[in-house]
């Protein structure tokens, strides 16, 4: 006697099974049907047209975990983009006129030494913080906007991004990428500063700056940025 053929369960109506409209990333899935993006909290690549935001990701945004070659391919962006080498050079402005380093000089040479510190500072940073230690702990160094809520939520959620940030998975974990790759490129750093400003206290002012008020600061301003360009500047944020 012929067995019945059984069957198949017919897949959920809002998880279709064979259609190839769902593409799964580990423990994160994209699905192709999701809603359009809020029009609230979207991040652009370039803020004001010209400040790299390569590593923000929009409210709504799913993306899949970073691979290995976006991972550095953000780290050279935020390096070596035009605004970053503009920025290093008015950012160094302050130290030169102070004479934080009475060691490099006056004048035009004086200036270069500063100029290529500071490049060296940022860049080792940035590819400790976005590629060689994210690579290490498999996680996501990117910056996932709020957009909406008080603001002193938003700007302590933003703040302390840089204590907190997903793994590949998309689960919440400490953020050695930032913490232990800011630390990683202050000790680098020891190498090329005159000695005595390698101590463990100079290294450690680098670091905090570098943390606390660089990232920190610039967190808070992505996140509010799109508020900031909508409702002041009357223009839209990827603009």
């Amino acid at each position: 006697m012929q067995q019945p053929q059984q069957q198949q369960p017919a897949p959920s109506p809002d998880v279709p099974g064979d259609k190839g409209d769902r593409v799964h990333y580990g423990d994160r899935q994209q699905r192709a049907d999701q809603p359009p993006p809020p029009s609230y909290g979207q991040q652009p690549k370039r803020i004001m047209g010209w400040i790299p935001n390569y590593r923000a990701v929009s409210v709504g945004a799913i993306p899949p975990p970073p691979t290995l070659k976006e991972k550095f391919i953000v780290g050279t962006e935020n390096t070596f983009d035009y605004s970053a080498i503009i920025f290093n050079a008015v950012d160094v402005e302050i130290p030169y006129v102070s004479k934080s380093y009475p060691e490099f000089g006056n004048g035009m040479s004086g200036y270069w030494q500063y100029f290529w510190h500071g490049f060296a500072d940022k860049g080792i940073g940035n590819y400790m913080t976005d590629f060689v230690v994210p690579t290490l702990t498999h996680q996501d160094a990117r910056y996932y906007a709020m957009g909406r809520g008080h603001w002193y939520v938003r700007a302590l959620y933003s703040y302390t991004r840089v204590l907190i940030t997903p793994n590949d998975a998309g689960r919440n974990t400490f953020n050695y990428s930032e913490i232990v790759g800011k630390g990683a490129a202050a000790g680098i750093g020891n190498l090329y500063y005159p000695s005595r400003y390698t101590s463990w206290t100079k290294t450690g002012q680098r670091w905090l700056v570098q943390v606390a008020i660089r990232d920190g600061g610039f967190n808070v301003f992505r996140e509010f940025w799109p508020d900031i360009a909508t409702h002041v500047l009357h223009q839209h944020p990827q603009q």
